[in-house]
């Protein structure tokens, strides 16, 4: 799964005043805008790991085998694989056909993905379908992050919508196996994940086209401007500028996060820790299955409500990133001016107490003498954390490049990794927990986050050092 969080620090053009501006826009009219988008975040994640719930029948389906490699959630890594990529190609293609239009245009490919999903007659044609379906939602779910920004000018208006945002792509990822578990207890085929979300999906769409509105000032500028022969859409000049653009936005897009994860430490770090910590939503999904059926005999189906549990901690953590964001408010009064590290104030408790402490309390409670609440308790509590980690994260990295040219492309690193530890981390589990042991498992991953946990504490601790020797940090940098 592929998310990227290109927000800008402001919708600062040169026609930034102009009266188009959605800035200018009423309070009502940019939530209805907001929320349509955030609806349209949760819901098209689903697609992602709701597939999970079906496993066993899928296995069966098409004589696939998960022992000792658990080769049904090829279908889940070729879904994060092609948002990876599809993210980074097809980004600039909304800078220059607009949110509206590219995301509608988007949207309808995706819901063309879905069907050959349902229909599907062997396992290769799932894999392929899911990979060019992962790409489109990806694309469509990280639409609200550009669009943010210019509807709200100041930060902290922008808090609660990213927040939310934010919220909604790890609910979306969270929570689909156990909504379709449920749907297929009383379902004989998992093809009906896939009907279910073709009617979800289709009934969006009309809402989407009605309320979805354009939110890029030089795309509302063009609108405006569509009369005049010069910025037509039919002038051959304009057509072929317009092209040679997009393919140079593409080509940025696709090396820069590369080139700055490899050269900026802070970033390298801050990336594998968002990652690590997004990349265990999708972990659970498959280690709950052999926790609660190994040790406390749940049935497949009834091993996925544990997530919910996860999902309640991500709501929780949402509560703390508003709190986190006060604190931030606070600190910037009292420096006389903002300081980018106080943004992880609240994310290392949350990382150390909540991912680290819940994980181990997720190994070693999952006992047969234990109640299965003790366990549920610490899926919780990573969920927290999880969301804690990766709101921090984000906000911390559009911080330190809000200044410079680069802040999409960072942001878009830390997304990229995050897409590739949740494709790729899942796949250990069957031979982690089986040759492990369930506790030492655990306990392996947790020790892992604790490392990585490390990361905040020493950038709140020398983030300034590492601040005034990063060429692209706070200030403007060539394209």
């Amino acid at each position: 799964m592929a998310r990227s969080r290109n927000a800008r620090p402001s919708g600062r053009d040169d026609e930034g005043d102009s009266a188009l501006s959605p800035t200018k826009w009423t309070p009502r009219r940019k939530w209805t805008t907001a929320c349509t988008a955030l609806a349209a975040t949760f819901l098209v994640t689903l697609n992602g790991t709701s597939i999970t719930a079906a496993s066993s029948q899928i296995d069966a389906a098409f004589r696939i085998s998960d022992a000792p490699f658990p080769n049904s959630y090829w279908l889940v890594t070729s879904w994060s694989a092609g948002g990876a990529l599809g993210i980074i190609v097809l980004l600039p293609l909304m800078e220059d056909l607009g949110v509206r239009t590219g995301f509608l245009v988007f949207y309808a490919i995706f819901l063309l993905t879905i069907v050959p999903q349902a229909v599907a007659q062997n396992f290769a044609t799932l894999v392929v379908t899911r990979f060019f379906s992962g790409g489109c939602a990806a694309l469509l779910a990280n639409t609200i992050s550009s669009m943010i920004p210019d509807m709200w000018a100041t930060d902290e208006e922008r808090n609660l919508p990213i927040s939310l945002y934010i919220l909604m792509y790890l609910l979306g990822s969270t929570i689909g196996p156990p909504i379709f578990a449920g749907a297929l207890e009383y379902l004989d085929s998992w093809r009906w994940i896939f009907y279910i979300q073709l009617v979800i999906y289709g009934s969006l769409l009309p809402l989407l086209y009605f309320l979805l509105e354009e939110t890029r000032i030089k795309v509302l500028i063009r609108h405006r401007n569509r009369h005049q022969a010069s910025a037509g859409p039919g002038n051959p000049r304009t057509l072929g500028k317009r092209a040679s653009s997009i393919l140079q936005r593409v080509w940025r897009s696709a090396t820069r996060p590369l080139f700055l994860v490899c050269t900026e430490p802070v970033l390298f770090a801050i990336t594998l820790w968002s990652a690590f910590s997004f990349g265990t939503v999708f972990f659970l999904t498959q280690s709950v299955a052999q926790v609660y059926h190994n040790v406390y005999g749940w049935s497949e189906g009834s091993t996925n409500y544990t997530l919910i549990a996860v999902s309640i901690g991500e709501i929780v953590g949402w509560l703390a990133t508003l709190y986190g964001g006060r604190l931030f408010r606070r600190n910037e009064k009292r420096e006389s001016g903002p300081v980018p590290e106080a943004r992880l104030y609240i994310a290392i408790p949350a990382s150390v107490i909540g991912i680290v402490g819940g994980m181990f309390i997720y190994a070693w409670a999952a006992r047969a003498s234990i109640s299965w609440v003790a366990p549920t308790i610490g899926l919780g509590l990573v969920g927290f954390g999880i969301q804690v980690v990766v709101f921090t994260g984000t906000e911390y990295i559009t911080d330190l490049y809000s200044a410079s040219s680069y802040v999409g492309s960072a942001i878009s690193a830390v997304a990229a990794g995050e897409s590739i530890v949740a494709g790729f981390l899942p796949l250990s589990t069957e031979r982690l927990y089986t040759d492990l042991h369930p506790y030492w498992a655990g306990t392996l991953l947790g020790m892992i986050a604790l490392l990585l946990s490390l990361a905040p504490v020493l950038f709140v601790w020398r983030g300034k050092w590492f601040r005034e020797r990063s060429p692209f940090m706070l200030a403007g940098g060539a394209t």
